[in-house]
């Protein structure tokens, strides 16, 4: 089996978990609280994708192969552009949508953001498997969660624009073929033990994913 299969196999039930959560399953049908939107805005962009882009550039920096940083570097700066392209099109709608526009600063960190963050920090300074491991389900969630919101949204609901916006374009799948793409190849080529630690962090990954849906459900606070 090739390995981007056994992740995908791996992935499955929290990914089905993910896109019954009533965070997205209330975008899709325009029943969200507009705070929930707000605050995943908030930390998505505010924290999230740009460790995540922090994450990629210190993996990159550990690849071996040429093809490999340039994969990963390209996806830096994807990921930050991105970032901007959320927070533009959010402060368009904010108003329309009856939302607070982005405030001004960097919105403070959630206790769960925080841990997500630490995650791909920790993960892309272990070792260049690790670190692939610990990106590679950011990249296919939001694959296959902004195409199930796209297809399955109530056509004309309150959130169908920022679906719309929050879509990545057609051009995604391109690159999530070339990430799993690389997994294979180190499925192929790291030792057993690289790969069990690739895997690994993968399942930690998918877990991080859930929990970022439910924080942007909860939105929890630190404890005081």
């Amino acid at each position: 089996m090739l390995l981007s299969d056994q992740l995908k196999e791996l992935a499955a039930p929290v990914l089905e978990k993910v896109r019954a959560h009533p965070f997205w399953s209330g975008l899709r049908d325009g029943s969200l609280p507009g705070e929930s939107l707000t605050y995943f805005v908030e930390q998505d962009t505010g924290h999230l994708l740009p460790a995540y882009a922090r994450a990629l550039a210190r993996t990159a920096a550990a690849a071996e192969q040429d093809a490999h940083t340039a994969l990963l570097g390209r996806s830096i700066t994807g990921t930050l552009e991105a970032r901007d392209r959320l927070r533009e099109k959010y402060a368009e709608l904010a108003d329309g949508l009856g939302l607070p526009g982005p405030g001004h600063g960097t919105p403070s960190v959630g206790p769960v953001t925080h841990a997500h963050c630490a995650f791909f920090n920790a993960s892309s300074a272990a070792s260049f498997t690790a670190g692939v491991g610990a990106l590679l389900p950011m990249v296919w969630f939001n694959f296959q969660v902004s195409d199930d919101l796209l297809e399955r949204h109530t056509a004309g609901s309150r959130y169908a624009k920022w679906i719309e916006a929050y879509h990545p374009g057609p051009g995604y799948g391109y690159a999530v073929r070339a990430f799993m793409g690389l997994a294979d190849e180190l499925g192929e080529t790291a030792s057993p033990a690289e790969r069990d630690r690739l895997v690994a962090h993968f399942r930690t990954g998918i877990r991080h994913e859930w929990a970022f849906a439910e924080s942007a459900w909860e939105r929890p606070e630190w404890p005081v």
